[in-house]
Formats: structure tokens, sequence, C-alpha cells
């Protein structure tokens, strides 16, 4: 027998939870709830770079960001937008069939372009019917109001997603990954955002260098209270090529084995919202590129031991939210 929670968050014993056969409020039971099918994402590049590394913030981009921007398994910017969905499109119909995508700016910042610019791509990618979200990743201190008009015309034909790289509240790790903006800036952009009716996704990175479990959960709370609709929890990658690579070779920092994310994960899912929308649990840097930790690479293993673990520790998110 399975758990499932009340609106008010108690939990009963029954067949299915609340949110299926997971313990967490998943993207793809958001995405099946809210379109009646599974809807896949196709990354795409826009040619863009970040203010955090053309020197208008900052030269050396964030300590992990690899060369490509975070962007590994974005699409070729060579090709149009509408070339790019093609592309990916056929990539994903070769593995099953598929009707529905979400167009998905990753790579670099990318709302950091004239707003002209913007209206182009962003247009052709929400002009294909087959796109049912256009999700955007991008920083908080790039949402000027030229930016923010566009957003909400844009949302006017097809739901928007901006995706936030937050990664903690934490002044001295903030400083350590050089994110180049404070908290006050990110809480000022989701609240424009949620104002103008766009959903919030947020990037949160476990496990930064001197971060304690107590202060990880503070950043859970953080978000609990500024009403986001999404998060994405991702360990920490020391990936080729960033400088945190070369940190890691002077003076090697600690990296959890696969339990010690598991359970950290499941305190972070007990605490969080049943309201905010699982993005992501895990991350898969690229196998050519990952430093430590190796065992990440293996993500379906660790999604597996997750949803094992929080059966085991009869853990669900929100059940500590509730008191």
């Amino acid at each position: 027998m399975e758990w499932i929670m009340s609106p008010e968050g108690t939990a009963h014993t029954a067949q299915t939870t609340r949110w299926g056969e997971k313990r967490y409020y998943s993207l793809d039971y958001y995405l099946k709830k809210t379109f009646g099918e599974k809807v896949y994402k196709i990354t795409l590049n826009g040619g863009m770079t970040c203010p955090n590394r053309d020197g208008h913030v900052g030269t050396g981009g964030c300590i992990f960001c690899s060369a490509m921007g975070s962007g590994d398994f974005a699409g070729n910017a060579a090709l149009s937008i509408k070339e790019q969905l093609e592309a990916g499109k056929a990539e994903l119909r070769l593995k099953r069939p598929v009707h529905s995508y979400i167009a998905y700016f990753q790579a670099f910042t990318n709302t950091y372009a004239p707003v002209d610019y913007l209206e182009k791509i962003f247009t052709e990618a929400v002009s294909d019917p087959e796109v049912k979200v256009l999700s955007i990743a991008t920083r908080p201190d790039c949402l000027g109001p030229d930016v923010m008009d566009l957003l909400i015309r844009l949302n006017r034909i097809r739901p928007v997603w901006v995706e936030l790289g937050l990664q903690t509240i934490h002044p001295s790790t903030a400083r350590y990954i050089r994110r180049g903006y404070e908290l006050d800036v990110f809480d000022h952009a989701v609240e424009k955002l949620r104002a103008a009716g766009i959903q919030v996704i947020v990037h949160v990175i476990l496990f930064l260098p001197g971060e304690t479990d107590e202060m990880m959960i503070q950043t859970i709370d953080h978000l609990n209270r500024s009403g986001i609709q999404g998060i994405k929890l991702q360990l920490l990658h020391v990936l080729k090529g960033t400088d945190l690579s070369l940190e890691y070779k002077r003076k090697p920092f600690h990296t959890p084995d696969m339990e010690e994310y598991i359970s950290l994960t499941g305190k972070c899912l007990s605490c969080l919202s049943p309201d905010i929308v699982i993005h992501r649990l895990t991350g898969d840097g690229p196998k050519e590129l990952l430093i430590a930790p190796l065992w990440t690479g293996a993500k379906r293993t660790v999604l597996n031991r997750l949803n094992q673990y929080l059966k085991e520790h009869d853990i669900w998110q929100g059940k500590e939210y509730y008191g």
C-alpha cells in the first residue's frame, strides 16, 4: 500500500499517491495533467552569451559553468530555431511517437540580446503548433521592462516559463561561485514575473563547497515563500575546463556519494511546498567532461534509488513543510 496526501497535507493509506506513483510533484505528472499527454523537451540555442562572461557583470562566468554556458545538450546555434526544432523532433521520433514539445532555450542567458532579436526567435518557437510551452533560462538581472513586455505578449500565445539560476540564498557561497547578483535582485525578478502571470522555475545546486545541510534547507525555505512554480535540484558537478575544476585540482573539496546526496534530497523534498513542481532531482553532465562525482553519470540508477529511499523512509514532498 502507498500513501496519499489530502489537500490539508495529512497522509492517508491508499493505492496511489497524490502525484500518481511518485512521492513528489514531478514535471511528467504536471505535464500529463495539464496537456493530457506526455510532453518532451527540445533544447535550443539562441546564440547568446552572458553578462557574467562579456564584462558587463564579470568575465569568467559562474565558477561551475562549462564553455557552453550550461547548454552542453542544446541545439546548434548555426541553425534557425525552426531547424533546431525539426532536428530535435526527428531525434525524439526515432525512439517513440511524439507530437507535443517544450521549446527550451537553454544555453547561456536567453534574454541577453536586443528585444527585437528575442521577439524573432521566441516567436519562431511558439509559432510551431506542436510547441506547448516556451521555457527560457536566464538571469534575474536580465529582465528589463522591454523584455518583460515581450514575455507578457508571448505568454498570451503559449505558456511561458522563466528559469532562474539562483543556486543558493547565501551571500558567501554566491560570491564564491561568482553568481554576480544579490538575493534581492532574484526576489524582485520573481515578484515581477509572478505579477505578470509567468511561471518561474528556479535552479538550486546542492553541496556547494562550504554549505551545510542547514544552509541548503534554508534555501528551500526561502523558495517556499517566494511564490515560484517549479524547482530544479542538482548536485554540483565538477566539469573539465571550468574554474571549479582548477579549484578541485588545487584543493579537492568534498563531493557526496550517492547515498549522501539522496539523503539530503529527501530532506529537501520533505521541506518543499507540495505545490512546487519538481523539474529535476539529479543532473547528468556530459560524461566526457565530468570529473566528479562520477556516479552521477548513471542518472536512471540515481532516480530509482531515490524513489526506493523515499519509500523506505516514508518521505514525501511537503511532509515537513506542514510541520
